[in-house]
C-alpha cells in the first residue's frame, strides 16, 4: 500500500502527478487556507505533509498525528513549523533553499530600484491623469548608482543582491550573525562587515534578507528607523515581523526616511491598511520568488524532500538533523 500524504495548498499539476506516482495523495487544489485545527484534522492518517508558510504546523498537530513522518515546506522560510515539536515527535522537517536565490535577488533589486526611483508613485500619478507638464522636481529621488547599499542578512540571497550592485558601482555594507569568509566578501562586491547601527547610519539603501525568528523579531523598529538618513530607503524581502510595520508607517508618514519597498508584512495577508494611503511605499504581495521556473523548482524540491523522507532516506534539505527517528 502507498503511504498517504496531504498537500495543503494548490501546486503545479505536474508536481502533483509526480507525487501521485509515489503516494496516495489528498490535495487542496481548491487552495483554501486551512486553520491550525483544520490542518490537524487533514493530517489524520497521513504519513507526510507538503506545506507552505501559510499553514501553522503546531505541536498539537504532531501530538494528534503520531504516525506522521515528514513535513516538507515549499519555501526557504519555515517559521510556520514548530521545529522543536517536530524533533520531539520524530518528524523530519524540510525547506527549499538555494533554488530561489537568484530570482529573489532579482526581485529585491527591482523593488529597491522601484522604491528609490518612485516608479509606483509616478505611475499612479500618470494613470490618474495628473501629468500635465514636465517639472524639474517631478518625482525626484535618490540615486542608486554610486550609493551605499546596506544588506542585513548576508546569506545566499544577500550575497546575490550584493553581486548585482557591482554594475552600479555601489559601496556595500553588510551586517550578519557572523562575518563572511574573505573570498565571499570579495565576490559580494567587496562587501564590508559592520555593526547594525553603523550600517543603518551610513547606508543610502537598506535591504533586509534575514530569516525570521524570536531573535530577529522587529530587527527594524522605531529606534533603528531613527538612525537612518532621511533620504534613505528600506526594502524588506525577508519575512513579516522582521520590521515593526507600525513604526515603519509612522516613519514614512513623518518623512523620517524617504521611502520603503515592502514585499512581506506582519500577519500577512492581513497587512496594516495604514500602508495604503502612503505614496512613498511600494507594496507587493510576497512575490519575491514568483517566477514560473523558480516556483516550479521549489515545488519539485519539496517533493524531492518528501519522497526521500518517506522512502527511508535522509531528505536533502533536512532542517532538524537531530530528529529522533522511530
Amino acid at each position: 500500500m502507498k503511504q498517504k500524504i496531504f498537500v495543503s495548498r494548490a501546486i503545479f499539476p505536474e508536481v502533483l502527478a509526480r507525487l501521485e506516482q509515489h503516494f496516495e495523495v489528498e490535495s487542496n487544489q481548491e487552495d483554501r487556507i486551512y486553520s491550525a485545527d483544520e490542518l490537524l484534522a487533514k493530517s489524520q492518517g497521513k504519513d507526510g505533509l507538503f506545506t507552505t508558510p501559510s499553514e501553522p504546523v503546531t505541536a498539537a498537530l504532531f501530538a494528534a498525528n503520531p504516525q506522521l513522518k515528514a513535513v516538507c515546506n515549499m519555501a526557504v522560510g519555515y517559521n510556520n513549523i514548530d521545529i522543536a515539536a517536530a524533533t520531539a515527535a520524530g518528524v523530519m522537517a524540510t525547506n527549499t533553499p538555494d533554488v530561489l536565490n537568484e530570482t529573489t535577488a532579482d526581485f529585491g533589486w527591482a523593488l529597491m530600484m522601484a522604491t528609490a526611483r518612485r516608479i509606483t508613485e509616478s505611475e499612479h500619478f500618470l494613470r490618474a491623469g495628473k501629468w500635465k507638464k514636465w517639472s524639474y522636481d517631478s518625482f525626484v529621488g535618490p540615486d542608486v548608482h554610486g550609493a551605499t547599499l546596506g544588506i542585513i542578512g548576508m546569506g545566499r540571497i544577500g550575497q546575490a543582491i550584493a553581486r548585482r550592485s557591482l554594475g552600479f558601482d555601489m559601496n556595500v555594507l553588510y551586517h550578519n550573525r557572523s562575518r563572511l569568509a574573505p573570498e565571499l566578501e570579495a565576490r559580494a562586491n567587496n562587501a564590508q562587515y559592520v555593526g547594525k547601527e553603523e550600517l543603518l547610519k551610513r547606508a543610502d539603501h537598506v535591504v533586509l534578507v534575514l530569516p525570521y525568528s524570536k531573535e530577529t523579531h522587529h530587527t527594524i523598529g522605531a529606534a533603528e528607523l531613527a538612525l537612518m538618513k532621511p533620504t534613505a530607503t528600506l526594502t524588506n524581502i525577508a519575512r513579516g515581523g522582521i520590521v515593526d510595520d507600525a513604526a515603519l508607517i509612522e516613519a514614512l508618514s513623518a518623512g523620517r526616511i524617504a521611502a520603503a519597498g515592502v514585499d512581506v508584512f506582519e500577519n500577512e495577508p492581513a497587512f496594516k491598511p495604514a500602508f495604503l494611503p502612503l505614496t512613498n511605499v511600494v507594496l507587493t504581495p510576497h512575490i519575491a520568488s514568483a517566477s514560473t521556473p523558480t516556483r516550479l523548482a521549489m515545488a519539485n524540491c519539496a517533493a524531492d524532500n518528501l519522497i526521500a523522507a518517506l522512502s527511508g532516506q535522509t531528505p536533502p534539505n533536512l532542517l532538524n538533523k537531530d530528529v529522533v527517528k522511530s
